[in-house]
């Protein structure tokens, strides 16, 4: 075999092998003003796990972000205060643009793929329901959506990311289910129970410390080795806080209570735990589920509540506080 024809089956072989290694490659990119010189936050669980990548605007207020997964995942930009600044359905060849003022809500507008079309469209003439503190509005356009569309993935997308009130668990599931299974990827759903799993997994993770944003001041980290740790995640409005409250209360002193707002909306934090006891502090998830951290305890719903032991090992992650209770005190 002479040289050229050797020189050729090797370039060959690596455009192949580049192919195969950027297949499952995504781009997003774009303008957004008022964050310039400043750095955002890019979240989503991929093919290998949750990513959470800081991007920094130029002062022009570009950037550009190259990651990976090969099936289809909501990937979210959070801003310096940890607010989600707008969503996007990415998947490997995905070529994603975003536009608009980050300092105003439904600022930022999506432009790349018939899901993200679609989805911006949506957001645009439910732009009032989406600013509304009330969630009725928003969730009643959704579950219509869902019931007309089916075969579509938005419906998927507008379930998972979208609809706030997941008290009635049945419904959200019945919801789920009501889309086609071809609409519905795994890759999406992961962060929805629709089998009503009371434990986010057989296999428990360790988690060491958590790093949150405390009521009333800046980022702080967490330690949970050394102590007994009952971690509560909730979402306003929450259902039956005050018997919640003094569930939490009752536990023992050496029982460290972290109680953890998982959204975004923070504008009824206040008066929600103005009431609580000065027992347990206060924190704030920017990311909600996603939330480094947080998102190892696989929450499926909310509330949501976990138990560490002295070491970190997680021992419960479910959505029943009196089993988790009886983690912590097994014969009671």
């Amino acid at each position: 075999m002479d040289m050229k024809r050797i020189c050729y089956m090797v370039v060959v072989m690596m455009v192949a092998l580049l192919a195969s290694c950027s297949g499952n490659s995504f781009k997003i990119d774009g303008n957004i003003s008022g964050l310039e010189n400043v750095a955002v936050r890019v979240v989503f669980t991929g093919d290998s796990g949750f990513i959470d990548e800081s991007v920094i605007l130029d002062q022009k207020g570009h950037f550009s972000f190259k990651g990976a997964t090969t099936q289809p995942v909501i990937v979210n930009m959070l801003n310096p205060k940890g607010e989600i600044l707008v969503s996007m359905v990415a998947t490997g060849g995905d070529h994603i643009k975003v536009k608009g003022d980050g300092s105003k809500a439904m600022g930022v507008k999506v432009k790349g793929g018939r899901v993200n079309e679609d989805w911006q469209l949506f957001r645009d003439e439910h732009a009032a329901f989406y600013t509304d503190p009330n969630p009725s509005r928003l969730d009643a356009a959704i579950e219509k959506y869902v019931r007309e569309h089916p075969a579509d993935m938005l419906s998927t997308v507008l379930l998972v990311a979208d609809y706030r009130d997941y008290s009635d668990r049945a419904k959200v599931e019945k919801l789920l289910k009501s889309i086609d299974a071809k609409a519905r990827p795994e890759s999406l759903t992961r962060g929805i129970d629709i089998k009503g799993a009371t434990n986010a997994s057989a296999h428990m993770p360790r988690l060491m410390d958590l790093t949150l944003i405390k009521h009333g001041g800046d980022f702080e980290e967490i330690h949970l080795t050394g102590h007994t740790s009952l971690i509560s995640l909730w979402v306003n409005p929450q259902e039956n806080r005050n018997a919640i409250v003094s569930k939490l209360q009752d536990l023992d002193e050496d029982v460290s209570v972290i109680d953890v707002l998982a959204e975004s909306d923070t504008l009824r934090w206040h008066n929600t735990i103005a009431n609580d006891p000065n027992r347990w502090k206060h924190y704030w998830a920017p990311g909600g589920p996603l939330e480094q951290g947080i998102q190892l305890l696989g929450p499926t719903s909310m509330p949501w509540f976990a138990v560490t032991d002295s070491t970190g090992m997680v021992t419960y992650s479910g959505p029943d506080l009196d089993a988790a209770l009886r983690n912590i005190h097994p014969h009671r």
